[in-house]
């Protein structure tokens, strides 16, 4: 089958690989039609993990199931199904609590908890940008679509990851009807949370960030764009909140936060979010950060360790939720509104591109070219 490979920084390639297939009872065998290029992915193909050459990137997939395990009772083929980047039995301790992003059973690493398609430190399991992808624990695993499935599979498949995960950000932060939200970062993440934000009825959703494409793509569902390169984003946030900072905060960057100028500060963006927002309120981080980053320019995040805030956030009385999105807490909810016409997150879409033409994705998405916001590949087209 064809996948994209990673062979390096900055080089992925389209190359024959072995045909995934049926491993174990319990898989499911899904034809790729629909998978995206993610933030996150650029961590790897920036060589800025521990990621392995020769390993198949994607963890934001869905398609047309081909075969099944014998042991497979729910999922039939034929069904279209998106596919939670988290990879989770559904019997563990973390799984039956919910907490599917951190699966118990599924990493083979030593005290690691959690796995997914593609990712770096997540398990051994290849990534969905490519024609077949075997997913374990099928019956858990895939999301049965409707079937509108194949005219909306744009939309569908921000299900996988993106979608879920701005929603997260905004359940850790605690966003109520009537809040004032700032969000840290454009990105397809940071738009999906101001989405989020939206439908959960925020009074004010302000996105920080310079691209002027990612940006005008806030505005566009009603957020008030801050770009960050004129003035301080800090001072902005309390000018629209009347000096008192926002009620919540998002953080949808991550280790590898930029300033105007090109240097990449690690502890950018949560500091400017103690300082964004008010006392007593509360602050939900999504963007990937690492246990060590020996590639990083700060020496003590090369340690996995940040200089925070900490004395202020303190004395603001201020909270924190982190971590991955537990994808199917959230995505059955999140498939109703788009099935029932209320949601359509496909907005962030810029660029559908063959498989064969990701490599020249990954550099456009990779560099922030203007008007590259969010990109899918399609490897093949629904029957």
């Amino acid at each position: 089958m064809k996948a994209i490979v990673y062979n390096g920084p900055r080089q992925v390639n389209v190359e024959e690989v072995p045909d995934a297939r049926i491993e174990r009872p319990t898989d499911v065998l899904v034809r790729i039609t629909t998978t995206n290029i993610c933030g996150s992915d650029l961590h790897m193909y920036e060589g800025r993990t521990d990621f392995e050459t020769g390993r198949v990137l994607g963890h934001e997939n869905l398609g047309e199931v081909v075969e099944v395990g014998p042991a497979v009772d729910r999922v039939r083929v034929g069904d279209v199904v998106c596919i939670p980047f988290n990879i989770s039995c559904g019997f563990c301790a973390n799984c039956e609590k919910g907490l599917t992003a951190y699966c118990l059973t599924t990493n083979p690493e030593p005290g690691m908890a959690g796995a997914a398609y593609g990712f770096a430190d997540m398990g051994p399991y290849n990534g969905g940008q490519a024609e077949l992808l075997r997913v374990p624990y099928g019956d858990f695993n895939c999301l049965v679509l409707p079937d509108d499935a194949k005219e909306k599979q744009n939309d569908y498949v921000m299900l996988a990851d993106i979608w879920p995960t701005g929603w997260h950000a905004t359940q850790l932060a605690q966003v109520e009807a009537g809040d004032s939200v700032v969000i840290y970062g454009a990105g397809p993440v940071g738009l999906m949370a101001a989405y989020s934000a939206t439908f959960k009825s925020a009074s004010k959703v302000m996105v920080v960030d310079r691209h002027p494409d990612r940006l005008a793509k806030a505005e566009e569902i009603g957020a008030i764009a801050i770009d960050d390169s004129r003035t301080s984003p800090v001072d902005q946030v309390m000018e629209l909140t009347d000096g008192l900072g926002a009620d919540r905060g998002c953080e949808c960057v991550g280790y590898q936060a930029h300033d105007p100028q090109g240097h990449e500060h690690p502890n950018m963006t949560l500091n400017n979010l103690v300082k964004s927002v008010k006392f007593t309120g509360t602050i939900g981080v999504v963007g990937v950060f690492v246990p060590s980053d020996p590639g990083s320019p700060d020496d003590l995040f090369k340690q996995g360790e940040i200089a925070f805030d900490y004395g202020m956030f303190w004395f603001k009385g201020q909270k924190i939720g982190n971590g991955q999105c537990n994808v199917k807490h959230y995505n059955r909810q999140l498939r109703t509104l788009i099935h029932e016409g209320k949601a359509r997150p496909s907005w962030v879409v810029s660029h559908e591109l063959n498989l064969d033409d990701a490599p020249d994705g990954y550099e456009h998405f990779d560099r922030r070219d203007l008007g590259w916001t969010k990109v899918v590949l399609h490897p093949g087209e629904l029957s």
